[in-house]
């Protein structure tokens, strides 16, 4: 039998008992009897700014005479306090649930008002002299609060996935240059095609890079337009117009983020686009990233059967059974990583179509889903040029030998020779075994400073180059 204390709550439904010692109340705990679904807490990010929010909303109301200072300075505190991380174990709602995040708008409601309640020495549940709704609420919906502290918590993580990408994108552009001398066999329909260097294949992967950083601010900033104020339907019914204008100005202060109130609350209220687009925007990097982690995955394949091209630094035994055996481990995490990023995505189109008329209520899956792809794409972007990215190295020999055993450089002979006796070269190399310079200097086709020349790797991969070592030798012919 529990001995538990507990302290009696009730709304217009019924009565609860809520543990004494609990900042959440009676709306919280139908909220985890309700919802039972992921068993994952709200983003942290999203508590944090959610708390800012209430912080901007107290302020405003107090600066407008219309919450009383002695109450609207501890829910400010109370706020402060949620900022920093405090009390987030009373924040106990799940991640996804019905009624638009108002569970996650109340949890918090509840949090500030008894916190606020203890700083004014008066008992948790008493409700009178500081109020969820009333007070810590007040001049709000569950519509416009869920909505901003979602924006500026995607905004501030998105920021940090910038960083990381940006990082990723210096690693590669390093690479670029120490493997710009490695001639290595390019690949075409998984076939030996024409030479490349290895420093153009990284220097690709930073330029794709580059290209998904921009898609990634632009879409950041729209999340900087918000709906304060529009309250349920994006009419403001409740506020006052100067608090729509205040409130922005000061929830910008407390985050330090250039925040706009939106010009159409109404359209700000209903339409979820710019989670649309920022989720779109991953996942076109997610793409990106896993393509990358295919070609490296090859490269490194092996180190007997396989392409071994590249050496990635060992991060952990590979096998429970094959002793010795590394795996490209940081490379697959990627891969995983873009795959969740992508069904993610599928969530939130598919969430964000789902809007009715004046509200999209399915508002806590994208949130769960949009908040969990910037959160991973960081982390795994972050390991992934620490430990696979930035440690490795090309296998110079390796490339060497498999260039020199191609035929692929028939290609660059091809303007020389013309396609039908190039072609019967690769013939009787592959027959005889000799290499395609061996049976070239045998016919006495070219002469062996030409064929230096014409096979130079900056000849053979740079562009240009070989059209214009082409057209001398036709002057010369």
């Amino acid at each position: 039998m529990s001995t538990m204390s507990t302290r009696t709550e009730k709304d217009f439904i019924g009565e609860k008992e809520i543990p004494a010692y609990a900042y959440y109340g009676i709306q919280t705990i139908r909220a985890v009897e309700n919802f039972p679904i992921t068993g994952v807490p709200v983003h942290r990010e999203l508590i944090t700014a959610l708390a800012a929010v209430k912080k901007a909303a107290a302020i405003t109301n107090m600066e407008l005479k219309m919450l009383p200072r002695k109450i609207g300075d501890v829910i400010v505190m109370a706020a402060e306090e949620m900022m920093k991380g405090h009390h987030l174990d009373h924040f106990i709602v799940d991640s996804i649930q019905g009624g638009a995040g108002t569970s996650m708008n109340m949890n918090m409601n509840e949090i500030l008002a008894n916190r606020g309640l203890e700083l004014l020495l008066q008992n948790k549940g008493d409700y009178f002299h500081c109020n969820p709704n009333n007070h810590v609420n007040m001049s709000q919906s569950t519509n416009d609060v869920i909505p901003t502290a979602l924006r500026i918590a995607a905004y501030r993580l998105s920021e940090t996935l910038l960083d990381t990408m940006k990082r990723l994108q210096d690693a590669f552009r390093k690479k670029e240059q120490e493997f710009n001398d490695v001639v290595k066999v390019g690949r075409t329909h998984l076939q030996d095609a024409v030479p490349i260097r290895l420093g153009q294949e990284f220097g690709a992967y930073a330029r794709v890079i580059g290209r998904d950083i921009e898609r990634l601010e632009f879409a950041n900033r729209r999340l900087l337009t918000i709906n304060l104020g529009a309250t349920a339907v994006g009419t403001g019914l409740n506020a006052k117009p100067e608090y729509i204008v205040k409130v922005t100005e000061h929830l910008s202060d407390v985050t330090g983020l250039n925040l706009q109130t939106a010009e159409d609350l109404v359209d700000a209220t209903q339409n979820t686009d710019a989670y649309l687009e920022l989720s779109a925007a991953l996942k076109v990097c997610a793409v990106s990233l896993s393509k990358i982690c295919n070609d490296i995955r090859m490269m490194a394949s092996g180190p007997r059967a396989g392409f071994n091209e590249l050496r990635l630094p060992p991060r952990q035994p590979g096998s429970s059974i094959m002793p010795g055996k590394v795996n490209p481990v940081m490379a697959e995490v990627i891969n995983q990583v873009s795959f969740q990023v992508m069904g993610n995505d599928h969530t939130i189109c598919m969430a964000c179509e789902a809007g009715q008329f004046e509200l999209n209520v399915m508002g806590p899956v994208i949130a769960f889903n949009l908040l969990q792809s910037l959160k991973i794409m960081n982390n795994g972007i972050d390991v992934f040029t620490r430990y696979a990215v930035e440690e490795m190295e090309a296998n110079r020999e390796r490339c060497a030998l498999i260039m020199k055993q191609s035929f692929s450089v028939i290609t660059a002979l091809n303007p020389h020779l013309g396609y039908d006796v190039a072609a019967s070269i690769v013939k009787e190399a592959m027959k005889t075994g000799n290499t395609l310079q061996e049976i070239i200097l045998e016919r006495g086709l070219l002469t062996p400073e030409e064929l230096e020349e014409i096979l130079h790797p900056e000849q053979m991969t740079t562009p240009g180059i070989a059209g214009e070592h082409f057209l001398r030798n036709m002057e010369r012919l």
